[in-house]
This record gives C-alpha cells, structure tokens and sequence, in this order.
C-alpha cells in the first residue's frame, strides 16, 4: 500500500483490473511495485503519480475516495487500456463504499478500535420494549406457523455467496505467497457483488482479506498470520453458511452495513485510559475508552484516513462530543457528563448537534465508580471476552516479573493471581511507544500494578497491554500507547535495563501440529502442504495424545492438498479447490475451537 494515496472502492478497482488484457494482467504486480516507489503529489481533491518524467497517473477523489473508474487517468500512450490505472488503484488502500440500496442505514461505521472489537452491545431495542418474548424476533411468541415460512437467502445472495466462495478458495489456493493484485481484485469484485445482494457481512469480509493479503506482501510491520487467518476463515464461513441458512442464522451472516445511534439520555462518564488506533487498511486516530456508575463502557473515537502521525498525535485532539474542549489525554484521566447522548450499538457516543457535553470530575482506578471492573473474577472476564459480547478488555492486577523474548519479540512477563502472564505490544510501529514502554516495565520488577488488556487468545495466559497504573506515582496512569515512560520512572534502585527471564515455554497441546498446517496453507497456498513430511507421524501423535478427531482433519487435510489425478496421457487434472477449501476450514474451525478452550483453561477458568 502507497502512502500519499486516496482510498479507492473495491469495485473501481476490480473494474481497472477486469478490463486488462492477459498479458498486462501477468505484469499487473511489477507495476504495483514500481508505482509504490515513485513520488506521489497531492493536489486537493486530485493525486498525482509520477510514472516517468513525462507520465502521469491521476486520481480524482473528491471527499477523499475514487469512486468511479474514471477518475483514474494516466497520460501515457496506451491510455486507457495501460497497466498504470490498474496498477495504481492497487497500490492503494481501499475505500469503504456506500451501502446499497435497502441496507441497514446508521452512522456507525468508523473502524473498530483493535483486533477484537471492545466494546458494549446493547440489546435490541424491540426485544427490550415487548419484555419477554421470541429471542429471534424480538416479539412476543409465536407459533412458527402464524409466521409462515422461514425466511432463506435470494437467489442474487445465494449467487454472491458462491462468487466470494469461488474467489476466496482461489486466494487459499495461492497463499499469501501468491495472491497477487489479479486475485486480489478478484475477490474485490465479489465482495462488491455481495454488497449490491444485500450481504455486507460477505463484503466487508472480503475486503478484510485482501487488507491483510496487501499488509503481508508489503512486508508492513503490524501484519500477523493469524489476522490473515482469521480473516479467510470469516469470508469462508460466511460463504459456505449462507446459501442453507435462514432465520436468525442468515440475518447475522447478512450483517448491517452501519449501526444506529439510539437516544441515551444523560450520563455521567469516568475516563479510563486512551489508546492510538492504526489499522493497516489506512486508519488512524484515538479512542479514549469511558465507563459509567454501573461499569457500563463507552467510546469517544476520533477515527479517520490516516498513517502513525495521525494516530501518535490524536491525543492532543480535542474530543468531538458536545461543546467540551477536553482532549482524548485528558478526558482519558477526567470526565464527562452529557446530555442528549446517542449511543451506538457498539458503545460508541455520538457527536449531533443536539448531544450537550461539559467537562467533570474523573475517578481513580482504585476508587468507586471505577474500581468495581477489578473486582470481576478474571476468569468471568476472559468468558465474556471470548462469547458473541465483543467486549474484549481486561480490567486485572498483575505484579511484573521481568521480560521473556520470543520470536516476535519480548513480552512483559506478569504474575496474575498465580496464573503466569504473557503481556505484548498492541501495535509495533516505531512511532508509536509500545514496544519502549514494555521493556522499561520489565525492569520494575516486583511491581504491583492494576493494568487494562485485551485479550489475545492463545493457550496460554496472554494480552496486550493497554494502560497501567504509573510504577512509582500512586494514583497515575500510563496510557501505553500514547504516554512515554522515562527511566526516571522506574521504582528507585533498580535498574532501568530490561531484566530478562528464561521462563519456560507455555506448555502447549500437540493441536499446534495442526495449527501450523493451517498457518501454512494461509501463507504459502495448497502448493506448501502437498510436500511430503512427518505428516502421517503428527497424525499418529494428535490420536495418541487425545486429539483423534485432530488427528483425522490433519490426515484429510494433507490429502486434499496433494491430491492430484491424472488423465489418460498422464497429465494433471485441475485440483478440486472445494475440497482443499472444505478441509482448510475444517481445521480452521476445529483450531479455533480448541484454542479458545484451552485459553479459558489457562486463566483458571
């Protein structure tokens, strides 16, 4: 992804990309690369690359997206049928389109804040008013045959379901390795038919997958496997569900494509910490997380087209609710009491004209209202972080033991209540001070802290560090993100290098065995399974150990990735994606399961 870019649609892009011939398709990801090295000039609405001395490409985004492909222009000769327009709407990152007619409309579409999204979900407002009554309806029970049949999906989503089906098993195919910007803009397109049948779920899948397929082939620094991981597996099951789905189970795999703000009268808010944002789709900004008397949790987000800059500085931005002059640094340590305020499904406080907001008294951690989110069981906490709930945040007091490394880098290790404690960086970006905060509080040792997490589910105790109680001053807290330690900080006599541990590594179920052969297929296609190994040994190891049904996904797995027929001259036949596809999301699923089980246990659940 070029930086400098506008955002453009995923059906621009895939438009550019349809439209070129077969050998320029076969160039399209040489000239990707070559344009992600040449200067690009912003000049209002309209973006300049450079493709030569003489050669332009321009992009006209008014609003800052290119949402037809005519505002793609080049100059040169072969105009409009060259690589360069094609190549230069891959290049950059992609815009979010407007939902298609009949869609959920709201306002609620702002990225969410992490990984996981964190927050609170309010229950469906018709269900709250009519009291007791059928959970899918949100009415009062009826008999299924007074409703009529249930409802099933179109013929138009039935066919977009298997359009990003077809798309998204051929980027599996490939891998990571080799899902170029052809594949790419392939799944694009489906995702963009998916969102014209009604299926933004599907479309939003889609373009998370190819997100994080350009973060990895860009060698960006914030990509992880798992993310592309999770991502394929989404737009995977969401593919492969909806076609039998109905009722209540197609309406969630339909998904909305914006969330309603709904009135919330008056409340009194208690800032909790803030946190950077910076999404490799091209997000950047603050959330500064708020809690109510009862526990209750809201945002303030000042999320917006961005790089680190934006995100490093968004603290020192004033808050966009009401007329309160209050930045994201201080309402994070004050509060907010305000009226009119709207509140999105998600807990997010909306900004109207109407919403009144005025600067309050804060609270400390360890002191009412706030102090009532440590005294959750944290093994209550981590259940809820792991249901359908989305809110992620741990709210636990930890005593640090020094630092671990590990392949991806050093952890902070932690004590939580006897159950041992991996803490990570939420982002890595330099800019951004995460990375220099752990390692300054490995060497405060001995240090009992109240801290805030998001969970990270693994099978083993892990999370990433949000914000801590300052090690030395009583009644302060560290925003890790955003707030830089000194070693003037660190507790006095101890020194202020990283004190490294040899802790041993967490004690892991063979399920890894499997889970890396999922990793595998993610990143290097069907291609990186069909070698032959141990696989028959790791088989017979998941069925001795306990994992029998483990041990036969493995075996199905290696199969469908080396099964290949020949005809009668000997020549290969086309592999079966549907199988491969089948398997991969099996095992997918099965990980997944097992790792969240395991994740309960390790906290003590």
């Amino acid at each position: 992804m070029s930086p400098g870019l506008p955002r453009v649609a995923p059906s621009v892009t895939a438009e550019l990309v349809a439209a070129l011939s077969p050998r320029l398709r076969k160039r399209l990801d040489a000239g990707v690369a070559k344009l992600a090295d040449r200067p690009v000039v912003d000049d209002g609405d309209t973006v300049r690359i450079a493709v030569d001395d003489s050669t332009y490409v321009e992009l006209d985004a008014p609003g800052g997206a290119v949402t037809s492909a005519d505002a793609v222009r080049c100059g040169c000769l072969l105009a409009p049928d060259c690589l360069h327009r094609a190549a230069a709407a891959s290049a950059a990152p992609i815009a979010e389109e407007e939902p298609a007619a009949g869609a959920t409309a709201g306002s609620d579409t702002a990225p969410r804040t992490g990984p996981h999204t964190a927050s609170r979900t309010e229950p469906n407002s018709a269900a709250a008013a009519a009291g007791s009554g059928n959970p899918e309806t949100g009415g009062p029970d009826i008999p299924a045959e007074a409703n009529g049949p249930r409802e099933t999906a179109t013929p138009e989503q039935r066919s977009a379901a298997r359009a990003i089906h077809v798309a998204a098993s051929a980027v599996l195919e490939a891998g990571a390795d080799g899902s170029g910007a052809v594949l790419q803009a392939e799944l694009l397109r489906a995702g963009h038919t998916a969102r014209l049948a009604g299926l933004p779920k599907a479309a939003a899948s889609a373009v998370s997958v190819v997100t994080a397929l350009r973060a990895a082939r860009g060698a960006d620094p914030a990509y992880h496997l798992v993310d592309l991981v999770a991502a394929l597996r989404e737009v995977l099951s969401t593919a492969h569900r909806l076609p039998r789905a109905e009722g209540a189970e197609l309406a969630g795999l339909r998904g909305s494509v914006r969330q309603p703000y709904r009135p919330d009268g008056s409340l009194r808010l208690y800032g909790l910490f803030s946190e950077p944002v910076l999404t490799a789709s091209g997000y950047a900004g603050a959330v500064t997380w708020t809690a109510d008397a009862e526990g209750r949790l809201y945002q303030v987000a000042d999320v917006a087209p961005g790089g680190a800059g934006r995100a490093a500085g968004a603290a020192d931005r004033a808050v966009r609710v009401g007329d309160t002059a209050l930045t994201h640094r201080e309402l994070s340590r004050a509060g907010l009491a305000v009226s009119g305020a709207t509140v999105s499904p998600t807990g997010r406080l909306g900004a109207g004209a109407r919403v009144r907001a005025v600067r309050a008294a804060g609270a400390a951690w360890r002191a009412e209202p706030l102090d009532r989110l440590w005294a959750v069981p944290v093994a209550d906490q981590v259940a809820r972080a792991l249901s359908e709930s989305g809110q992620d945040l741990l709210f636990i007091e930890v005593t640090l033991a020094g630092a671990v490394r590990e392949a991806a880098g050093d952890c902070l290790l932690a004590d939580c209540g006897g159950v041992p404690l991996r803490l990570s960086a939420a982002h890595e970006h330099p800019a951004l001070p995460h990375r220099d905060n752990l390692r300054l509080l490995s060497a405060a040792r001995g240090s009992r802290l109240r801290i805030v997490a998001r969970l990270a589910p693994a099978s083993h105790a892990r999370a990433q560090l949000l914000a801590s109680e300052h090690p030395t001053v009583a009644g302060t807290r560290v925003d890790i993100g955003l707030d830089r330690l000194l070693r003037a900080d660190l507790p006095a006599g101890r020194p202020g290098a990283p004190a490294d541990v040899l802790a041993p590594a967490p004690a892991e179920a063979p399920v890894h065995l499997l889970r890396r052969r999922v990793h595998q297929a993610a990143s290097g296609g069907r291609r990186a399974l069909s070698f032959p190994g141990r696989t028959g040994a790791d088989a017979r190891r998941l069925s001795r150990d306990g994992l029998a049904t483990a041990g036969d996904i493995l075996e199905e797995l290696n199969a469908a990735a080396a099964e290949r027929d020949r005809d009668q001259f000997g020549r290969l036949r086309p592999a079966d994606p549907d199988r491969f596809t089948r398997a991969w999301l099996a095992a997918a699923h099965y990980t997944d399961a097992v790792d969240r089980a395991l994740c309960v246990a390790a906290w003590g659940g």
